[in-house]
């Protein structure tokens, strides 16, 4: 057992995270990786109303007595969701951890801290991560510029990343981008982490709610398989590369603004990706994470043995990994 500042606030059995990831994460992936231990979060934005992520939460608990929570990602829109009513929905069915992402979250901590819920919130950048914990946050996830979703704009690698955070820091850190096994567990925890993020590394297993297609094309893909995309809008996408990806950056390295290509990046299109395994169907989410990645095991096999093999790999110690 890996016991880590994470798994003593968040009251997680294994310091390993599922985040937030539109149109996956809902009941029977997040139990999945509740039962193995690890924090699986419902992606309340891919419920259409907070009643539908009541339904979902009530889902959820029927199929894990395990802790999990949701993801609440509050980001500028020209029709917002109803975030209020969301974030009720939330505290009204009693989950004890949320994931908030995108925008500062101040506004919503003295309503989720009432309600005994523990917060874990995104960030890109070493000063996000700082104010995040002088607003009041019980930790910080940090992703690094190989994560999957929007990395931010500094560029800025886990390597350096995570460990220049953790120095400012006094709440617990989750490393996020480019996490995929054991190996990745330690070097996560050497760096000062305490704990790992992981996205495209759970879509490609048995429970992910996608198409077989799009889990063997992250099996048969490799590091350099995506794009970043919105660079010239200041609004950076790690996305999986495929037909529209690569138009998207031809159209935007080009000149054209975001109304030349909303379409093409609709939330919709990439939905009917995972939907139907047609990889060029529209835009979706992949990290470069994808170049650790070689089969679709189970959730709880793949959980199993990220800890085994850093149990022992910690247990082996840095001179037996050097006389190899």
């Amino acid at each position: 057992m890996i016991q880590t500042r994470f798994t003593e606030v968040f009251g997680i059995r294994h310091p390993i995270v599922q985040g937030g990831m539109q149109w996956v994460g809902i009941a029977p992936l997040v139990a999945a990786v509740a039962n193995a231990g690890a924090l699986g979060l419902i992606t309340a934005l891919t419920q259409p109303s907070p009643e539908e992520l009541v339904r979902e939460i009530g889902r959820c608990r029927d199929l894990t007595d395990q802790p999990f929570g949701v993801n609440l990602t509050i980001l500028p829109s020209i029709k917002p969701p109803p975030y209020a009513e969301y974030r009720a929905a939330i505290v009204e069915s009693g989950v004890p951890i949320v994931e908030t992402a995108g925008s500062n979250p101040e506004p919503h901590l003295p309503h989720f801290h009432e309600a005994g819920i523990k917060v874990l919130h995104k960030c890109t950048s070493v000063r996000h991560a700082v104010k995040a914990q002088s607003v009041g946050v019980d930790g910080v996830s940090i992703d690094g510029f190989e994560c999957a979703g929007h990395p931010g704009e500094d560029d800025i690698p886990g390597l350096v990343l995570i460990p220049a955070t953790v120095r400012r820091l006094a709440i617990p850190v989750i490393a996020s981008g480019g996490f995929a096994d054991g190996r990745g567990l330690v070097a996560a925890l050497a760096l000062g982490a305490d704990g790992v993020n992981m996205g495209t590394r759970f879509l490609c297993t048995v429970e992910a709610p996608v198409h077989e297609r799009v889990k063997q094309a992250i099996v048969d893909g490799d590091e350099r398989n995506t794009e970043l995309i919105f660079r010239p809008l200041r609004n950076t996408a790690r996305v999986a590369r495929n037909k529209v990806s690569v138009d998207v950056v031809r159209m935007l390295d080009e000149g054209a603004q975001f109304a030349d290509i909303r379409d093409l990046v609709a939330g919709v299109r990439g939905r009917e990706v995972f939907r139907t395994g047609d990889l060029d169907a529209g835009i979706w989410t992949a990290g470069c994470a994808q170049g650790l990645i070689d089969d679709i095991p189970t959730v709880g096999e793949l959980v199993g043995r990220i800890v085994d093999e850093a149990e022992k790999l910690m247990e082996a110690g840095l001179p037996a990994l050097i006389s190899r």
